[in-house]
């Protein structure tokens, strides 16, 4: 089995990160294609299959557009000044329920020198989270077990921001004052170079994502919806 992603897509975003400009950027467009697009969308494909096995309800969506690749272009409606092209390959797997990034959801990062596999919910609305807070205290002992034990804890880091101070109407003192403070739900798995650009790296992120597994049926289950 071929690899999907080469060597070639970490130069390629090194470079344009040094070259971060529509000029550039249009003169290697086939490159784009090349190593990223298009390698980006085959591992969508092929992951589709395997992530039906780990749960019915995730999508991965193949199309070009509105599918699992994030867009390669910055949104700079609220940042008229960035940079155009993000510098990353960002691929997302979401819930059938979730119109957006902060839905459940699976997360492929690849960036030179920063690449991770995230699953769970960054940054959900204020209904999900007064939800997750609410298992956490109804259900302490589940939460535990879902985010700070088993194969999830073995090879994911719980990640994100969190309250300056405890949520309203929580206990400063409450043994879970942490977890509940959290604004983002998420477990991160750093990922290297060697590992994705291996011809085994589809085996690799499933296997991980297998591991995640546990704390992200806790999450739907949370949030009131099927795992």
């Amino acid at each position: 089995m071929s690899a999907h992603f080469s060597p070639k897509l970490f130069d390629y975003l090194r470079d344009l990160k040094a070259n971060n400009d529509k000029v550039w950027f249009d003169e290697h467009k086939q490159t784009f294609e090349d190593v990223l697009r298009e390698p980006a969308i085959q591992f969508i494909l092929d992951f589709g299959p395997r992530l039906k096995e780990i749960s019915p309800h995730f999508r991965a969506d193949p199309r070009k557009s509105g599918g699992s690749l994030f867009r390669i272009y910055v949104d700079r409606r609220f940042k008229p000044d960035a940079p155009p092209y993000k510098t990353h390959c960002g691929i997302q797997f979401r819930h059938d329920e979730g119109k957006d990034a902060h839905a459940p959801g699976i997360y492929l990062h690849i960036e030179p020198g920063g690449s991770f596999l995230g699953l769970g919910s960054w940054r959900p609305g204020s209904g999900a989270v007064k939800a997750i807070r609410a298992s956490i205290e109804n259900d302490p002992g589940a939460w535990e077990k879902a985010a700070h034990g088993g194969s999830f804890a073995r090879t994911f880091a719980l990640a994100g921001e969190s309250l300056k101070t405890q949520p309203r109407g929580v206990d400063p003192d409450h043994p879970m004052v942490e977890d509940l403070a959290r604004k983002d739900f998420i477990g991160v798995c750093d990922l290297t170079r060697k590992e994705i650009t291996s011809p085994d790296f589809l085996d690799i992120f499933t296997s991980k994502v297998k591991d995640g597994a546990p704390f992200l049926r806790w999450l739907c289950g949370a949030v009131d919806v099927a795992f």
